[in-house]
């Protein structure tokens, strides 16, 4: 399939399903951003997800989401229980304003949802000229380090920084576990083993089963300090935002619960304001120290190939899948 191709059957998805044009505009936009960096895991497999959850009302189609800009740095969106893409846009002009006004701004949504592959907004900053540092809280499921019981989601953070041609110099985008839950959903659907390392299941001890693991808990990526990361992003996202925690999030995945009401908070740095003409030379010569190395490749680098590779040759994208979403 083409790329266009691949948004138009996303939006026309969503659209059937009871989302307005303009909730479903961005979520099909980011659908085809997905498909084209071959994150699959957040590509078309979601989109009979966010059917199901459009029909039974865990994402309202219909929201209007509200933005408040009570002080000079501070933009807020309540995003009305819609997709958080839509709440995104609404607070995207005033955010990026206020950062280049005021050299720095937030951008606090709460009443969210998923917002797709948590990197491309970071690059979207960059693309403005801004460094972009970007959180999102999701339903619990990793317990803390030598515990069991899960108390914050799989919450990533992602960093992108400007290349001052506008693009992105390069992206750091990781999920605090040791591997994103959506991969493992997609590896149960596909009846695969999961990694060791990967999650444990219910009774706390290790496992390779894909349906085992989305009934215990992920395991963070480094141990303590991958529940440290993911901990930071809990309390920016949701604690910061106003936004439900992990643990009274209704699930991702699945009709069960009403709208999960998780948050995201964006951060955008003009960086002209702190460092001046001095920031992009500094960072020329870090991308360099890293690239210059045989084997290494600066983060982002991976998504960079696999996109101009799906440019030219479209997605392969399977019947069953494509069979799931026209049943949706």
């Amino acid at each position: 399939m083409t790329l266009d191709a691949i948004e138009d059957l996303s939006r026309a998805t969503l659209l059937r399903a009871g989302a307005s044009a303009a909730q479903a505009a961005p979520v099909a936009r980011s659908t085809r951003l997905a498909e084209r960096d071959g994150i699959r895991s957040h590509g078309l497999m979601y989109v009979p997800v966010y059917a199901e959850h459009l029909r039974c009302g865990k994402v309202l189609g219909d929201a209007a989401p509200i933005v408040r800009h009570p002080r000079p740095g501070a933009v807020l969106v309540d995003a009305a229980n819609g997709f958080a893409h839509a709440g995104i846009d609404a607070g995207w002009p005033e955010f990026t304003a206020a950062a280049r006004d005021h050299g720095l701004a937030a951008l606090a949504l709460s009443r969210s949802y998923n917002c797709g592959v948590l990197g491309h907004h970071a690059e979207r900053l960059a693309e403005d000229g801004l460094v972009g540092l970007c959180f999102t809280n999701a339903p619990a499921s990793m317990a803390p380090t030598g515990g069991h019981r899960p108390v914050i989601g799989t919450n990533p953070f992602a960093l992108a920084v400007p290349d001052g041609a506008g693009g992105a110099r390069l992206v750091i985008d990781q999920s605090a576990s040791a591997i994103a839950k959506s991969e493992i959903v997609l590896r149960a659907r596909q009846g695969e083993p999961i990694e060791p390392g990967w999650a444990l299941d219910a009774d706390g001890n290790a496992t390779t089963q894909a349906q085992a693991a989305l009934a215990g808990s992920m395991c963070p990526a480094g141990g303590q300090k991958g529940f440290g990361a993911g901990l930071m992003a809990e309390i920016f996202a949701a604690a910061l935002s106003g936004a439900n925690l992990g643990l009274d999030a209704s699930p991702f995945s699945g009709p069960k619960g009403g709208p999960p009401g998780t948050g995201q908070f964006f951060i955008a740095v003009d960086p002209t304001a702190f460092a001046g003409d001095a920031f992009g030379p500094a960072m020329a010569r870090l991308a360099e120290s890293i690239s210059e190395q045989e084997g290494a490749r600066l983060p982002g680098a991976r998504r960079a190939a696999n996109r101009a590779r799906t440019e030219a040759e479209g997605v392969s994208v399977p019947q069953d899948l494509l069979d799931r979403i026209a049943a949706a």
